[in-house]
Order: structure tokens, then C-alpha cells, then sequence
């Protein structure tokens, strides 16, 4: 899982093959069965994940007490409530595995660590966030003015990963539809 870590880096900066051992020997293995939490809201996000095998989403409770997806995160993405993690806020979201997902983690005090011991890291994580942001927002407004039924199609066409592989209902909880309609809107697709 280490190698799929330092391939994605890799993406945006080479890095040294000493430093490629650094990294890889401080982010720690973890496995989490489809529903399980990694974070819950609530409290301070102190861990930054990243997903090797899997989906994640980002879930907040609304005013009502209904859980809504606001993001799904994938393969070979980093993950935390970064609000929350930067400045050591408490987080009203969570962080679920929508699929099974096999992930490495580290802390917040291993990061900033690893950030005195290289730090050309730094700024390449905060790259890789910052161009995640902008990911998030472009696809976010995409859906703005959208009928449900064009949001559904679009999601099918950006994500069609994600879209066979998590629960129709965090699909309808992503796209602010009732998994009713949803499944109205599949039937009336075909």
C-alpha cells in the first residue's frame, strides 16, 4: 500500500528514494468494512488518510437528523476534515467508508513532523489539497441549477466508479434527492 503512496506523490514531485522509505515507514496500514467510521464529528480531526483501495465519504447530520453526503472520496486520494485538522477545530462532519476500503493513516503530530524532517512535503501536500479544493468546487457548481434527474445523469458520467460501487442511498444523500426518487429516476432511465 506504501508503493501506492509514493506513486501518487510521485504524480505531482519526485521524490528521493531515502526519503520514499521516510515516508512510507510513518503512514500506518488500516482496514475499514463498508459503514465503518474513521472519524465521527463532533470532535478534533487529528489523522489524514489516504485511500489505497476504496471510497470514503464525507457525512454530516443535517438540522433534521438525516445524514448527508457531501463528498466522496476515492482511490488514490488523500482525506480528513481539513478545516478540522488544520485548525484543531472540532468537525461537525465524519468521515465513513462507503465501500470497504483499505487505507494509510497519520497523525497530524507525524505530519508536522515529517514536515520538519522534509520540507519540500509541506507544500506538496498542501499542492495536492489545494488542487483537491478546486476538484471538489468544479464539480459542486456542475450540479448547480440541475434538475434531480440531470444531477443523477452527470454523477453517472463524472463518477461512474463510485456509482456502482457505494449504497444508492449516500448517492441520493450526495445528489440532496430522497432514495425514492432516485430509484424513480433509474427506472424512468432505462
Amino acid at each position: 500500500m506504501e508503493n501506492t503512496l509514493i506513486n501518487f506523490l510521485q504524480l505531482f514531485q519526485p521524490i528521493p528514494e531515502p526519503h520514499q522509505e521516510i515516508i512510507a515507514s510513518i503512514f500506518e496500514p488500516r482496514s475499514f468494512k463498508e459503514g465503518d467510521y474513521l472519524f465521527r464529528g463532533g470532535k478534533i480531526c487529528n489523522e489524514l488518510f489516504f485511500v489505497c483501495r476504496g471510497i470514503l465519504r464525507i457525512v454530516v447530520i443535517n438540522e433534521k437528523g438525516v445524514e448527508v453526503t457531501h463528498f466522496f472520496v476515492k482511490e488514490n486520494h488523500l482525506c480528513t476534515i481539513l478545516s478540522s485538522f488544520n485548525n484543531q477545530t472540532a468537525a461537525d462532519e465524519s468521515i465513513q467508508a462507503a465501500s470497504d476500503t483499505a487505507a494509510l493513516a497519520i497523525t497530524r503530530t507525524r505530519l508536522l513532523a515529517l514536515y520538519k524532517e522534509l520540507p519540500y512535503m509541506k507544500e506538496l501536500i498542501d499542492r495536492i489539497t489545494q488542487q483537491r479544493l478546486l476538484d471538489k468546487i468544479r464539480t459542486r457548481n456542475a450540479y448547480l441549477g440541475q434538475d434531480s434527474a440531470a444531477r443523477y445523469k452527470l454523477f453517472l458520467e463524472q463518477e461512474p466508479d463510485i456509482a456502482s460501487r457505494v449504497p444508492l442511498k449516500d448517492i441520493a444523500s450526495y445528489l440532496g434527492i430522497t432514495p425514492q426518487s432516485l430509484s424513480r429516476i433509474r427506472k424512468n432511465s432505462k
